[in-house]
């Protein structure tokens, strides 16, 4: 997850683990993917923007609330749980944030500069493998990767403005840096969660997950330069060094592991400044005024900008409750123990590891398509995961790790994810178009499961016992 908070959902007695209970998110996706799907097969342009998602979720909301036997007013009191759920609202206090402060530093130019900035600095070739690695870099600083989205994002959309890369292209690259971090930071959400529920040190569990992406990000930083090697267009303009400084800051504070909330706030406060005293970019490269009233006006265009992904990410936490509470993700644990069990067999705790890994990641993975938040996915699924670790002789290190990466591949993949959402909301594209960008969560992908196939890092064992 990202915003450096730690409270599981609400806790709510569960019906008993029912496969209906899932059919309302299979619903959504079918509106709302199939829309899009036979808009753009009929030419239809901006095909996935013809129907809101948060239009689209309203079918599955009211399937989820006729479901079981509660009464309809329980359910709208469950519902409404999850759409206040801690880390939606703090997710949505972020997308404001960042709204506000991309808002305002491209009224006072400050996305214009930074862009020109880095690209007199950074040759044609490596401009994407270099935002991968800032991303990277970043995320991992903040241990946030919605934090990360929100800061690097006006920056690859000016760099778009000014080259021959595709946004899609560029956000993909912004989105593959910002899970890295997620992945792997040590004040992450997703690292927390996953050490606390089987058992290991964070630094033990950095180890061990780095050794297993680190092939993926290698290989994405190469593709990422072999592609922009042919012949990128850069137009580069001059540029106030002054107008640099709210990015330049954002990005300093975020290395010192800052919450992301002041981050984002301090970014938005030196925007002004920087306007209120070195006035703004007018028609034909004049320096007009910048005025404390337009200031306001800015920030709150920000925040408009940001209501349709607030409400959806709202709606997304309430029928992802009311899931949880008709026993859809209990459905989802009980199917994966049940597969340990029999592919385990007899072959006992050795023999038995790599199904033992593939369960878990698969516990992950599905967790995390249903809840579209990797922290809840770790938490719901850790205590399963770490009887299937220990059942199987497998490293706490390693299902750590698993855990971690499976569910941060899939929040990086799937286009109701809230990083997907934002990324898609500030750069004005769809999040599917994102999705097939985003090299490095397929990698990851790739990765993780070559770890489990070829037993790979092969480290010095330690007890599964706490």
């Amino acid at each position: 997850m990202n915003p450096q908070t730690h409270t599981a959902p609400q806790e709510q007695p569960e019906a008993p683990a029912s496969f209906a209970a899932i059919l309302p998110l299979l619903l959504f996706l079918l509106i709302f993917i199939g829309t899009g799907v036979s808009l753009s097969l009929t030419g239809v342009d901006m095909a996935f923007y013809q129907l809101s998602a948060t239009v689209a979720i309203l079918p599955a909301i009211a399937l989820a609330l006729m479901q079981g036997r509660a009464r309809l007013a329980k359910k709208i009191t469950i519902f409404l749980t999850g759409v206040g759920e801690i880390n939606i609202i703090t997710m949505c206090m972020i997308y404001l944030l960042a709204g506000g402060f991309a808002a305002t530093a491209t009224a006072i130019g400050s996305v214009d500069a930074t862009v020109n900035f880095g690209l007199s600095l950074v040759p044609p070739a490596f401009i994407l493998p270099g935002l991968f690695l800032i991303g990277a870099f970043v995320s991992t600083a903040m241990g946030t990767s919605m934090g990360t989205v929100a800061a690097i994002t006006p920056i690859a959309l000016g760099v778009a403005a000014q080259t021959s890369i595709e946004v899609p292209v560029l956000m993909g690259v912004v989105l593959g840096g910002a899970m890295f971090g997620d992945n792997l930071s040590m004040i992450s959400d997703t690292t927390i969660a996953a050490t606390r529920t089987q058992g290991c040190e964070m630094g033990d569990k950095f180890r061990m997950n780095f050794l297993i992406v680190l092939p993926a990000a290698l290989l994405t930083v190469a593709l990422l330069w072999f592609s922009a090697s042919g012949g990128t267009e850069v137009a580069l303009h001059d540029f106030e060094l002054v107008r640099v400084l709210p990015y330049m800051a954002v990005l300093v504070l975020a290395l010192t592991g800052l919450n992301a909330f002041i981050v984002l706030a301090a970014g938005i406060l030196l925007s002004g400044l920087v306007g209120l005293f070195c006035g703004i970019p007018g028609a034909e490269g004049q320096i007009v005024p910048y005025s404390l009233l337009r200031w306001g006006q800015d920030i709150y265009k920000g925040f408009t900008g940001m209501n349709e992904i607030m409400v959806l990410s709202m709606l997304i936490g309430g029928l992802g409750e009311l899931i949880r509470y008709h026993g859809g993700i209990a459905w989802l644990l009980a199917r994966v123990d049940g597969l340990a069990r029999r592919l385990a067999g007899k072959d006992g705790r050795k023999g038995s590891s790599r199904v033992g890994e593939s369960c878990i990641a698969l516990l992950a993975s599905l967790a995390d398509i249903c809840t579209a938040n990797n922290t809840v996915a770790i938490i719901l699924t850790g205590g399963l995961a770490r009887e299937i670790a220990l059942k199987n002789g497998i490293d706490p290190r390693r299902s750590a790790s698993l855990l971690d990466i499976f569910s941060c591949v899939f929040q990086g993949l799937i286009p109701w994810a809230a990083q997907l959402l934002l990324a898609g909301s500030l750069s004005r594209i769809s999040p599917l178009e994102i999705t097939i960008n985003n090299w490095y969560c397929m990698l990851l992908a790739v990765a993780g499961t070559l770890a489990i196939i070829l037993g790979l890092p092969r480290v010095k064992a330690r007890s599964t016992e706490v």
